[in-house]
């Protein structure tokens, strides 16, 4: 897939917790094709302790308002500084980068898809789901998070989807972990994707294996060019050393290295 070195126009910039905003890009010409999973890497200015781009994961593509959704978690010098962008400043972003979920590319008919995300790892989740929903699927979503102020765009996911969520201190949903969800000891799936914090995937992933489901995760490992060529979000595979920005982000779980 082609790839692209865009100075994206800030559309919006929404809060959307007490650590995250909601940036909204546009362009003046029909953004490219993007597909969920893909990635983006925004060059950070203003920043002066920020000399690398940023990987963000593609939200949410909203053709008809030729919009490009990144949601951000402020948590460094270049994250915070991404979170004080202002309608009309501009974006430079290169993009789309990686492979997306598998879904997108083998039109897999999935009848019970269950999307698991953790933290700001739902990000890439609500565009898998709005794409499995204009195919005629219904996915159901698991979310998790700390504490109820940390469970993300909750209102986006349920145009989509059923959305079953927990929290860390019971404050919303079913206290515990995702995987503790009464949902995975009551429903059976057909299909698992995963994206949030490594220990949450790699049990997403063992709960996957034990069951006999396919599963897919979404690693988030440190990304500085996008491309392969600085080699520092390097997973070990089945397969050998891969570059995650390259060959993933997404990754079938059987290629990975965690149950061994």
């Amino acid at each position: 897939m082609k790839k692209y070195i865009l100075d994206l126009t800030v559309k919006a910039v929404e809060r959307i917790s007490p650590k995250h905003v909601l940036i909204r890009l546009t362009d003046d010409k029909p953004l490219p094709e993007m597909v969920p999973g893909q990635f983006v890497e925004v060059r950070v200015d203003g920043s002066p302790t920020t000399f690398l781009r940023r990987p963000i994961s593609i939200n949410f593509v909203d053709c008809q308002q030729n919009e490009l959704w990144l949601m951000v978690a402020m948590v460094g010098d270049g994250t915070k500084a991404l979170g004080k962008l202002q309608k009309g400043d501009k974006l430079n972003c290169v993009l789309p980068l990686g492979n997306g979920f598998s879904f997108q590319s083998d039109r897999i008919a999935l009848h019970k898809a269950l999307l698991v995300g953790g933290g700001v790892g739902v990000a890439p989740l609500l565009y898998l789901g709005a794409q499995m929903k204009e195919q005629g699927m219904e996915p159901t979503f698991l979310l998790g998070a700390r504490t109820a102020s940390d469970l993300l765009m909750l209102d986006e996911f349920k145009k989509y989807g059923r959305v079953c969520v927990t929290t860390e201190d019971g404050s919303e949903g079913e206290k515990g972990f995702v995987t503790n969800h009464s949902l995975l000891q009551q429903e059976h799936f057909e299909m698992i994707y995963t994206c949030g914090p490594t220990p949450m995937m790699k049990a997403v992933a063992r709960y996957a294996k034990e069951k006999g489901i396919a599963c897919e995760a979404s690693l988030e490992n440190l990304m500085a060019c996008g491309l392969g060529a600085c080699l520092c979000c390097v997973e070990k595979t089945t397969e050998g050393n891969l570059c995650v920005c390259k060959d993933g982000p997404v990754f079938n779980i059987n290629r990975l290295l965690w149950q061994n």
